[in-house]
């Protein structure tokens, strides 16, 4: 073994010529069990490739040892040779102590690659053979969290609890918050967020403290949490549109505002920062502000449908219809297909008094909104206003059928059917 410290120790000194000097002598002259405590040396130091040969070395002598077949896998995962990792492990008996470990490297390999399935039954084999084993409903656990199915990863974490707090330098506590959070079970979540960052404080497990307060309708916890992280590490931009939020439940939206704008400072490429900003303009009447915000919010993402009709909003409320029509031609640009948008269009060119573009778009319009009452009568009122009166009594029918009570409406059908 003298000669295995040497080379570990030439390593550590950063000699790493003579290292690989001794290590071939060692592949090529020196004794198995040499061979095998390198190996494992070096698979634990990075020297995946040395380490690698040495097992296959090894394996020429002992070809069906389990435990050498799945430190090869390890080594062929690292060096990204999955194919060779899945022969490796493919050639363990179910007879050998290896085994399980076998196929938890298995199912990991299959977790990889998206087979699921094939990953959950090989986890479940494995917890045939070793029905107590913690690291196996761990890895089921984890592997149900990436499917989406929390409820299950849930019940594995609360029993891994109750014998383990950390499994592989992952708190449980802190899987058992993502995994209530995750699952939309807010407030069971938070104990568990408290207890993770007892045990061991992260920032990530302190964001999802915050977001996770705030979706369970703790504003002022949310808002607590979140401004721990800001202070802590204000280029977390994760925070500031949640922070934001949490402010706004709590109707300070001064404040709300105020933390949108520094999330600006370090994400100015985030389009939701600048539309959740120019809505909460919207709401403290700072017109000017929010139309910047959004239109902002809109040049980073010439599709962002809700920006746009948002825009349309506050310009009718201004009556700027010329740009509300700027508007549509930048979705126009970008093929977007939405129908809000040509109701918007036709209202748009009616104002502006280019009146068969919007009886055109009116049209399209209705085969998407003929069953909703407002756009009925907006359409209703500019066919009266064009003359069209056939037209508009078909559409007041059609309304005072839908609000019987309306008197207007019923006027309306009233003076059409005596103009017949």
């Amino acid at each position: 073994m003298d000669k295995v410290e040497k080379i570990l120790s030439l390593l550590e000194s950063g000699q790493h010529d003579e290292a690989i000097k001794s290590y071939k002598d060692i592949l090529l002259n020196g004794s198995n069990e040499e061979r095998f405590v390198l190996g494992e040396e070096l698979l634990q130091l990075g020297f995946l490739e040395e380490a690698k040969e040495l097992f296959e070395t090894l394996l020429i002598a002992y070809p069906e040892e389990g435990e050498l077949l799945v430190l090869l896998a390890e080594a062929c995962i690292e060096l990204g040779n999955e194919e060779e990792a899945m022969l490796a492990l493919e050639k363990i008996h179910s007879s050998d102590q290896s085994y399980p470990q076998a196929l938890l490297l298995a199912a990991d390999l299959y977790q990889m690659q998206g087979l699921f399935e094939v990953s959950e039954q090989k986890l479940l084999t494995a917890k045939k053979v070793l029905p107590d084993e913690v690291l196996i409903d761990f890895a089921l656990a984890e592997l149900y969290m990436e499917q989406g199915r929390f409820t299950n990863a849930i019940r594995l974490y609360e029993d891994i609890l109750k014998k383990e707090k950390e499994i592989a330098g992952t708190s449980i506590h802190q899987r058992l918050a993502e995994a209530y959070s995750a699952g939309g079970a807010f407030e069971e979540a938070l104990p568990h967020y408290e207890q993770a960052l007892e045990d061991r404080f992260e920032v990530n497990t302190l964001f999802g403290y915050g977001f996770t307060a705030l979706h369970a309708g703790y504003y002022q916890t949310a808002i607590e949490k979140l401004t721990e992280l800001k202070n802590i590490d204000r280029e977390y931009n994760s925070l500031y549109l949640y922070l934001a939020k949490a402010y706004e439940h709590e109707e300070e939206l001064t404040k709300s505002l105020e933390v949108i704008k520094e999330g600006i400072q370090y994400d100015e490429f985030n389009k939701d920062l600048f539309f959740y900003g120019g809505k909460i303009a919207l709401k403290l009447n700072l017109e000017d502000e929010a139309e910047r915000l959004i239109r902002e919010a809109l040049a980073l993402d010439p599709e962002f449908v809700e920006a746009a009709l948002t825009l349309n909003k506050l310009f009718f409320h201004q009556e700027k219809y010329d740009d509300v029509l700027e508007i549509i031609d930048i979705m126009n640009e970008q093929g977007v297909e939405e129908p809000q948008l040509l109701w918007d269009e036709a209202n748009a060119l009616a104002n502006v008094e280019r009146y068969s573009e919007a009886l055109n778009k009116y049209q399209l319009a209705y085969n998407f909104f003929k069953n909703q009452q407002e756009f009925l009568s907006d359409y209703g009122y500019f066919l009266i206003e064009e003359g069209k009166t056939n037209d508009a009594a078909e559409i007041f029918s059609i309304l005072l059928q839908m609000d019987p009570s309306n008197e207007e409406f019923a006027e309306l059908v009233h003076r059409f059917s005596e103009d017949v």
